[in-house]
């Protein structure tokens, strides 16, 4: 059933990112050949398929790969781009030293049970050590880690995201990054069982750091893909307080607890796949349009796209988990499961819960933040570029793409509580649980309490969206696609000089308050550009930029000093390289002597 839902996930995101790239691609066809495009597109999603369908260990690496190679020629397509180029560079880079830790993970399984068969590894895990168990576990963090996007294997993620086409965007943040959360959830809740605590601990410790450092750089982007990229960093770390709730639940043998976790991750999954497509294929229809990813060149998008925004604006509420839509009823059951941790563990345990529910409030109201600042600076106001004054609404295809998904974030939410028993029955198809809960009994006695709390605000929140979501397209209707109706345009007040975009409040000047609360964290670097007209007039400048940067101390603290390190040891071993072939070939001998010598 777990791999059902995923299939389901997948197959649901691509449908609907395939019917918006039908009509999104056209401005491509000048530029490059469309099969190709075609090709991999089609080959990443089937390779999906085959990843969360693999039961041996082999089949699944090929899978895997076929599907890392098919999303870096995605990433690539556009290829006039330098930037793009690079950007694929470090995801083959970054994809190749997680399948090298998966490798190893699956070669230690072997060398103990003799199979990559999964159900002859699970029905042999007692032939595996306790201390190889833990290196497995280890190496399938960084290696499923890796493609998940969590902190601090997440490089590749901002840089590939924004490179690929707007669909193939959505299709990679919404699902394919998820594909390593299926392998995270396989290894620890089917196939290593059991497993310790601290396995737990560690999962939660992972996602309250990646949800929080997710959404503080999402603040400083004003690419908006990039953006919408550290946001997915973010809501990975989401789905992983569930799962790390439901593996500490489980290893305390508080088996209702672990269902009601893992149900919050599963709801999570979905609702992220959804709300997550829609932003990146909004987004896509406005960079269509303006030819910009930068968000301080757009304004008042929404008077010429109101379409476009209406559905950005519900991913944005989804996203930042306002009821009634999707993301807030996930986002309420983690916090169930951190609650409960915090109220029935003790010690160092309660204190890991207390803090990844500390991290998950704070990332909403920081979220909620970005999301004004992204749709206010976009969309509102008046236009900062010639660009946006041209702008059209996206064709009927895009359109229908978008408007599926952005009903499914409404619907998703108002049915939750239907949704919930339905994700509840994929727990209980765990080994783990079976003999916990039956088929036809109630799971728990929380998860029913959930159940009965989603279905008891599910009556008065339908109707209260149904008349907020009547309203809203009646709002846009009326004033921004009726263009028969009369406006009169008049000046407004405002102490006698003439409106204009430099009186808009910037993304920078915005996120900048912010940003320096944070100043101990990211580190922001200021710098000021001021022009006179004279130097007599040094209280009235002719014009003022200010520049804001920040630095990734996940780069300054962990990636230079592994480059420095690395470095070092290549300049030492290169003294071996002498240039003369018997040196070589002894070498050879050497090794080989050593490798008999192992295999004795």
């Amino acid at each position: 059933m777990l791999s059902a839902f995923f299939i389901f996930t997948i197959s649901l995101i691509a449908f609907f990112c395939s019917v918006f790239g039908i009509g999104y691609i056209k401005h491509f066809y000048k530029k490059y050949n469309i099969g190709v495009l075609g090709f991999f597109y089609n080959l990443l999603i089937g390779s999906m398929i085959l990843v969360v369908t693999a039961s041996n260990g082999i089949f699944f690496l090929i899978a895997w790969e076929i599907m890392s190679i098919s999303s870096y020629f995605l990433v690539v397509y556009d290829r006039n781009d330098k930037n793009n180029i690079k950007a694929g560079f470090l995801y083959l880079i970054m994809t190749y030293i997680g399948a090298s830790f998966i490798i190893f993970a699956f070669l230690l399984i072997y060398k103990y049970t003799n199979s990559f068969d999964f159900a002859v590894i699970k029905s042999n895990m007692a032939l595996i050590p306790y201390s190889v168990k833990n290196i497995i576990f280890i190496f399938g963090i960084i290696g499923f880690g890796t493609k998940a996007g969590i902190i601090p294997f997440h490089i590749w993620l901002p840089a590939a995201h924004p490179a690929a086409p707007s669909h193939v965007s959505a299709l990679m943040s919404g699902v394919m990054i998820k594909t390593g959360i299926y392998m995270l959830i396989r290894i620890t809740l089917d196939i290593l069982q059991p497993i310790p605590v601290w396995w737990g601990m560690i999962i939660i410790i992972i996602g309250s750091v990646s949800t929080l450092f997710g959404v503080l750089y999402a603040l400083t982007e004003h690419d908006i893909k990039k953006l919408l990229a550290y946001h997915s960093i973010e809501n990975i770390g989401i789905i992983l307080l569930g799962l790390g709730s439901a593996m500490v639940f489980y290893s305390l043998n508080m088996a209702s607890l672990a269902l009601l976790s893992l149900t919050a991750s599963f709801f999570h999954i979905l609702n992220h796949a959804v709300f997550k497509s829609l932003l990146f294929l909004s987004a896509g229809s406005a960079i269509n349009e303006v030819h910009t990813k930068n968000i301080e060149e757009y304004g008042g998008l929404i008077k010429y796209m109101p379409e476009t925004a209406m559905f950005f604006l519900i991913g944005s509420m989804a996203i930042s988990a306002l009821p009634p839509f999707n993301g807030f009823f996930s986002e309420w059951l983690t916090f169930q499961s951190l609650f409960q941790g915090i109220a029935q563990l003790h010690s160092y345990s309660q204190m890991v819960f207390l803090l990844a529910a500390g991290s998950l409030a704070f990332a909403g109201g920081l979220t909620l933040a970005c999301f004004v600042k992204a749709f206010g600076v976009i969309f509102l106001a008046r236009p900062r570029s010639e660009e946006v004054t041209r702008a059209k609404e996206s064709n009927l295809y895009m359109r229908v793409g978008m408007g599926a998904l952005a009903l499914l974030s409404i619907l998703f939410g108002l049915l939750s509580a239907n949704i919930t028993i339905f994700l509840e029955k994929i727990g209980k198809g765990f080994s783990i649980f079976s003999n916990t809960f039956s088929s036809v009994s109630v799971s728990s006695h929380q998860v029913l309490k959930i159940n009965n709390s989603f279905s008891s605000v599910s009556s008065p929140v339908i109707f209260i969206a149904i008349i907020i979501t009547i309203s809203l397209v009646v709002w846009i209707i009326k004033y921004f696609v009726n263009k028969n109706q009369k406006i009169t345009i008049s000046k407004t007040w405002d102490c006698g000089t003439a409106l204009s975009p430099r009186m808009e409040i910037t993304a920078t000047g915005f996120a900048r308050s912010i940003i320096l609360i944070f100043k101990g964290i990211l580190k922001p670097s200021i710098q000021h550009d001021i022009e006179y007209h004279d130097a007599e007039s040094r209280y009235l400048p002719k014009s003022r930029v200010v520049t804001l940067g920040v630095g990734n101390i996940y780069n300054y603290y962990f990636y230079q000093p592994i480059n420095k390190i690395i470095n070092g040891l290549s300049l030492r071993v290169k003294n071996i390289q002498g240039g003369n072939i018997n040196i070589y070939i002894s070498y050879i001998f050497i090794a080989l002597i050593i490798s008999l010598f192992l295999i004795l």
